[in-house]
């Protein structure tokens, strides 16, 4: 019988089933960095940006989003037209868990307000940022298969961030772009006034 012994490392040894390796690897394909942009946008086979059949999971992660106004939403939507319309049909859930800096209020619930019922709207990501100097938002989203011509497109976010009221809010969002044409553009924006500073970087799971 083949044993696989565990520790506090993780696998410590394996036998008769052969090696253990990696389920893929994030190969880097994008950075950039924000300063008082009005979007970032990610568009396949522009400035180095590969988003189409090469992966079939991409990975965007967000550092230190910081926005001009205070209390916006991070958002975000896709194109099937190479970033000419970002307009793409899509169904989403969300919602949030949220704990203020006085231990007084902790919130934890689905938001029917911030979800789309195949809506063509930006979806929302981290919830009501501040724009404190030292508040940001954080977070990464799984985009899986988006050249696919057959399926529809999900995607999943999972965030961070301290909001206006000095809350700690974390966020859950999920959904599909509802299209069979693939989605060869993304693009990032705050829901009201400029990205101040942040960087998002593109990965595609190999």
């Amino acid at each position: 019988m083949s044993i696989v012994k565990l520790n506090n490392r993780g696998v410590r040894s394996a036998t008769t089933f052969g090696s253990i390796t990696g389920l893929g690897s994030m190969v880097f394909i994008k950075k950039q960095t924000a300063s008082s942009s009005s979007t970032i946008d990610f568009v396949d086979g522009t400035s180095d940006v590969v988003l189409d059949d090469t992966y079939k999971e991409y990975i965007f992660t967000f550092n230190n989003m910081h926005p001009a106004t205070d209390s916006v939403y991070l958002q975000f939507n896709g194109s099937i037209d190479a970033g000419s319309n970002y307009n793409v049909t899509k169904t989403t859930t969300f919602f949030r868990a949220a704990h203020d800096e006085a231990d007084s209020t902790t919130v934890f619930g689905y938001d029917t307000g911030e979800d789309i019922a195949q809506g063509t709207g930006f979806q929302g990501l981290n919830v009501s940022i501040g724009n404190d100097n030292d508040q940001c938002g954080v977070g990464t989203l799984h985009l899986f298969n988006p050249s696919s011509t057959t399926f529809v497109k999900h995607f999943i976010f999972r965030g961070a961030n301290p909001n206006a009221g000095d809350y700690m809010v974390d966020t859950f969002v999920a959904g599909y772009f509802n299209t069979t044409s693939a989605v060869d553009a993304i693009q990032f924006k705050m829901a009201s006034g400029n990205i101040d500073a942040g960087d998002i970087c593109l990965y595609g799971i190999s």
